[in-house]
């Protein structure tokens, strides 16, 4: 967001003031503290489009020169497939190496959304999950979540993934990623989360904004999100 446009915007408190309906039974002092919130709110979701412009704004970024490969469905690609017709690409490194029995669950969430909007994303973007597990593995854990349209593929010679902070010596972590491709052939990359070491003391490693749907949901909620809970594959 431009300087200039920030100027003309409405104060978040008057934002506020007009959006916040009485609830049944509301308190004076609820709907003063409710109203004080929603500014902040409005404060939140504007900070969120600067650092989005800001993103937008970053000087060009580094080329790609190695020709990386996957394994996907179809035999052997390269990471230009991966585009799938775009001009750009986002890639999720996925914690589900072959000595895993189950992927981790933190990863896990987190592609179950991005499969339910995958074939909504493929339509601007290409997608693609990568995890060093066959991609057959991959396929089999796809089927029993029930992900459809989310385009998998094995990161077998691990190039990739050691290039992106993904995979090290001691583990893997999640990473994501978006790179572009211009109308030479060209692909940069253009942008990467850096969850570690980011959060401050109490938090688990996390970015901003956050897209996982299930910490957006629990922040929401009274408890938010606590410090002794976290997702598992299976429930019994």
């Amino acid at each position: 967001m431009a300087e200039a446009d920030a100027k003309v915007l409405t104060p978040a408190t008057d934002l506020a003031a007009k959006a916040h309906r009485l609830y049944p039974g509301e308190s004076a002092a609820y709907a003063k503290a409710r109203t004080a919130l929603i500014a902040e709110e409005v404060e939140l979701r504007r900070m969120l489009e600067r650092v989005a412009a800001h993103r937008r704004a970053l000087p060009e970024a580094p080329v790609v020169t190695k020709d990386y490969t996957f394994e996907g469905p179809s035999g052997t690609v390269h990471l230009a497939d991966l585009f799938e017709g775009h001009d750009t690409l986002v890639t999720y490194c996925w914690m589900y190496g072959p000595e895993r029995e189950r992927p981790r669950p933190m990863c896990t969430q987190f592609i179950g959304p991005l499969a339910a909007n995958a074939a909504d994303i493929r339509q601007r973007v290409g997608l693609a999950v990568i995890a060093r597990s066959p991609v057959v593995r991959m396929q089999a854990f796809a089927e029993e979540r029930g992900w459809r349209n989310l385009p998998l593929y094995s990161d077998s010679p691990e190039a990739f993934g050691r290039d992106h902070n993904a995979w090290h010596d001691d583990g893997d972590w999640p990473s994501y990623d978006v790179f572009t491709k211009d109308r030479n052939g060209t692909i940069r990359h253009f942008w990467g989360s850096e969850l570690g070491g980011t959060q401050d003391p109490g938090q688990d490693p996390r970015g901003a904004p956050e897209m996982s749907p299930l910490w957006n949901v629990l922040d929401t909620t009274p408890a938010g999100r606590g410090t002794d809970w976290y997702p598992k594959i299976d429930y019994d």
